[in-house]
């Protein structure tokens, strides 16, 4: 598993010249799905199988089981089922989606959904923020966990935040990008898909790494904390 890009090109170089028919050579990063598609393509030529497979379920996948969405040689994927059926437990999955970057291309369009809800989980909490009532946003979030229709594991995601910090006063909201969401827009516009809600967490990431004053906004710091505390990715702090 690799940083998409010349990262991954990189090391794919490096083990062709080492691997022999019938190997199978997995791509576990959020690699491209063209790049995927190009590299599967190349590899099979030579009798070797390739998967893309696309990863969620961040840090805390280790002890839930990961999702897996696997691309690719379907034969080697048969072949390395009891590997993936054992990453999965207790409460993972995996599943096959078709040849080349299939499993990249499921995962990109995830990450870009991703960003959707994150960006409305932080926009929803920075209304409670500002609002009259004084609201102590931990017990907010811990009674949206109990089966309301916004419960789940970013709402489990951002109790864990307030838990940690009510205010989030110490975190900057400096939000990263990594890629995927940028390539779920690109993707739809290609396919004139309209993904309104994508594009502006988008955007709104952009303006937060550049305008101070996004990046002070509730929402900002409470997306800033969710990637925090599901991926592990870096915050800055104040």
């Amino acid at each position: 598993m690799l940083p998409a890009g010349s990262a991954t090109q990189n090391i794919l170089d490096e083990v062709i010249k080492y691997v022999e028919p019938g190997d199978i050579v997995i791509d576990g990063g959020n690699a491209h799905f063209n790049d995927t598609e190009r590299r599967s393509k190349a590899l099979s030529a030579r009798g070797i199988g390739f998967l893309g497979i696309g990863v969620s379920g961040g840090i805390l996948a280790l002890e839930n089981g990961y999702p897996l969405m696997v691309g690719g040689d379907k034969s080697a994927y048969e072949s390395i089922t009891p590997l993936l059926d054992s990453l999965a437990k207790p409460n993972g999955g995996h599943q096959y989606f078709g040849t080349g970057g299939a499993g990249h291309f499921v995962k990109m369009v995830h990450n870009g959904i991703e960003y959707g809800m994150m960006q409305a989980i932080g926009e929803g909490f920075g209304v409670l923020q500002k609002s009259p009532y004084n609201f102590d946003l931990l017990q907010v979030a811990k009674l949206y966990q109990k089966r309301t229709i916004v419960s789940g594991f970013l709402t489990d995601r951002a109790a864990d935040a307030l838990e940690k910090d009510n205010k989030l006063s110490n975190i900057d909201g400096v939000i990263a990008t990594s890629g995927e969401g940028e390539w779920t827009v690109e993707q739809a516009k290609k396919e004139a898909v309209e993904v309104k809600n994508i594009g502006q967490s988008l955007e709104f990431r952009r303006r937060s790494q550049t305008d101070p004053e996004v990046a002070k906004t509730f929402a900002a710091k409470m997306v800033s904390a969710l990637r925090h505390e599901f991926g592990g990715h870096e915050v800055k702090k104040k």
